[in-house]
């Protein structure tokens, strides 16, 4: 991406103001993931992803990258639902850098999974040798 571009999706997110930068970096690691677990590593061609697969790929990247806390980062992000991924998935295709197929919708981000089950029940568990 240019500078000029990456300038103009900054001052965007910015004056959208409901989630920060990071999160969108987040999301976009989160798409490369769902891209990946579909159509596998080793593919250069890039498919689409449907709304419900990004969202499974940002809850096993968030827990991969937060363990026990990625509730709370999402949380600090203002990312409560699996919508508001879908908001800013929306927020991205309004200023041309993702796409879309007639068929996605909004809708399709709604109640993927509830963030208290995804994240809640995380448990670490410590092996004691001799126990």
């Amino acid at each position: 991406m240019d500078a000029e571009l990456i300038e103009r999706i900054e001052r965007a997110i910015r004056e959208d103001g409901r989630y920060p930068p990071e999160a969108f970096e987040f999301l976009h690691a989160g798409l490369e993931a769902a891209v990946a677990m579909k159509y596998g590593r080793q593919g250069r061609e890039r498919g689409h992803v449907t709304g419900q697969e990004l969202c499974q790929a940002l809850r096993v990247l968030a827990l991969r990258r937060w363990g026990p806390l990625a509730r709370e980062v999402l949380r600090r992000w203002n990312i409560r639902r699996t919508r508001d991924f879908g908001e800013m998935v929306y927020l991205m295709i309004e200023l041309g850098v993702m796409g879309r197929q007639k068929s996605d919708d909004i809708t399709d981000f709604d109640d993927v999974y509830d963030f208290d089950e995804a994240f809640g029940h995380y448990e670490i568990r410590l092996d004691t040798p001799g126990e």
